[in-house]
């Protein structure tokens, strides 16, 4: 009876160990077929009203490349992190990049604006405001892969 019950404690402490592990099992390959069919599944998924779609790429903790699928039409509020270095590759699609200045309601006040196109890669810098806006045309969408990175 003694080594029934271990058995079973054993077991289940190994559940949520196991759960635990399955969660943060890194994703470390993605192929140019899955990057198509996720902006397939974002081009079909994505709400009327929401302005960007986010899809994680690869996934090493602590960082991650997403895939984020912008449309024309809507405006996504303008984000600053603090403690993160952020690097964008342009997949798809061109628009127009808005940097630094300052954080207002939602949007910038100053700043520098950057047409930004397929093939473009840059940073944006810890504590910099930035936003995109997307440029009509090239089916309404801009697809940028992102890659957040501790300072």
């Amino acid at each position: 009876m003694r080594t029934a019950y271990f058995c079973i404690v054993f077991a289940l402490s190994n559940v949520g160990a196991m759960a635990q592990n399955a969660a943060a099992v890194p994703k470390l390959f993605t192929s140019a077929g899955d990057v198509s069919a996720l902006i397939a599944k974002a081009k079909s998924e994505r709400k009327p009203d929401q302005a960007n779609y986010l899809q994680p790429l690869v996934q090493f903790a602590p960082y991650t490349a997403s895939l984020e699928y912008r449309v024309a039409g809507l405006k996504a509020n303008a984000a600053v992190h603090e403690n993160e270095v952020e690097m964008f590759y342009v997949v798809e699609g061109s628009g127009t990049l808005v940097i630094g200045g300052k954080l207002a309601d939602k949007s910038i006040d100053g700043g520098e604006s950057r047409r930004v196109a397929k093939g473009d890669f840059f940073i944006v810098p810890p504590n910099t405001p930035h936003m995109f806006t997307v440029a009509e045309g090239a089916e309404g969408a801009l697809v940028l892969m992102s890659i957040h990175l501790p300072k």
